[in-house]
């Protein structure tokens, strides 16, 4: 299914099933939810929807109230989804993995292909290492499960590196940071913002030449599988918004980049810098996601990082489902 046919099968679900589940007096309470929890980062599509309020124009009136829950990076949102505590969220391609060898009770039901150009392995701009193969005995900074953290397992594959020829140092974005800023680390897995950030800071940062095919990362919305077994046709719509939503930021990248340093409080000259590589797609987990994200888990599965190997394809929701 492409993103047209997915995006049109979105609207259908949205259409014929959930306004009628909502939007008539005569529905039943139990059919559909008082309120729709959204977990969300400030580097995700999700801080877009959510400044523009178009999932509240749309559900509010018919008596469902949006919640947005704001998490610093992937894993804790999907140990927040796992257990009920937000329905709806976005992450990158790692944290999914990690959830699924955890047994958590998700589907996911969109996402966003990417070359991956927001991301990247840093160094200071003095730094000696000129490829990832020179980091070879270094410490380096990478929040654990996170999209990040599979880039830096894919680039040191690709370099001819073992997991153990150099030192991770598992830090949250925020605390990375600050490591790598005063030289605590050598080097720094991390996505936008904050790798625009690091970019323009006093100290600075360089990015390592990395492969094309360990930099691909695609990004995923997902739902708490209770949730969507539920009210498929409310996910369906939701769908729907954030896909409309992401086709207008594609072509006003201006626009977005100011709305995303008033919803985050980053200066607007890294937001522009991050959102100039941004990618804005939308869509289903195609059968290319689908095979890229299994070569994800495998590769977590070979290195022990996830304790045994899981099949990617079991928690793809169907949007017809709806």
């Amino acid at each position: 299914m492409n993103r047209r046919d997915f995006l049109f099968a979105s609207a259908l679900a949205a259409g014929t099933s959930f306004a009628p589940l909502v939007g008539s007096s005569g529905a039943r309470a139990e059919d559909r939810p008082n309120r729709l929890r959204i977990g969300y980062q400030k580097t995700s599509a999700l801080l877009l929807v959510k400044a523009r309020r178009e999932i509240e124009k749309r559900l509010e009136p018919q008596g469902i109230a949006v919640e947005w829950v704001e998490f610093p990076f992937g894993p804790p949102l999907l140990e927040a989804l796992q257990a009920g505590a937000v329905d709806y969220g976005y992450t990158g391609d790692a944290p999914p993995i990690f959830a699924q060898a955890a047994r958590a009770d998700l589907y996911y039901v969109a996402a966003i292909p990417a070359r991956g150009d927001g991301q990247a392995i840093l160094v200071a701009p003095d730094s000696p290492a000129k490829t990832i193969a020179d980091l070879k005995g270094k410490k380096i900074a990478v929040a654990k499960g996170s999209s990040a953290h599979n880039l830096l397992v894919a680039a040191t594959e690709a370099a001819g590196l073992k997991w153990t020829d150099f030192e991770v140092a598992y830090l949250a974005p925020a605390d990375a940071a600050a490591a790598f800023a005063k030289g605590a680390v050598d080097a720094w897995s991390i996505w936008d913002p904050y790798f625009a950030l690091a970019e323009l800071s006093p100290r600075g940062a360089r990015a390592l030449p990395v492969e094309q095919a360990a930099s691909r990362q695609n990004s995923f919305f997902l739902a708490n599988r209770l949730f969507a077994d539920k009210y498929p046709a409310l996910v369906a719509a939701v769908n729907e918004e954030i896909g409309r939503t992401t086709a207008w930021a594609a072509a006003n990248r201006g626009e977005v980049a100011a709305l995303y340093a008033q919803a985050s409080g980053v200066p607007l000259e890294a937001q522009k810098r991050a959102v100039g590589r941004a990618e804005f797609t939308f869509g289903p987990l195609s059968d290319k996601v689908i095979a890229e994200q299994q070569a994800v888990a495998d590769r977590f599965q070979r290195l022990g990082l996830i304790p045994k190997p899981i099949v990617v394809r079991d928690i793809v929701w169907k949007a017809k489902s709806a």
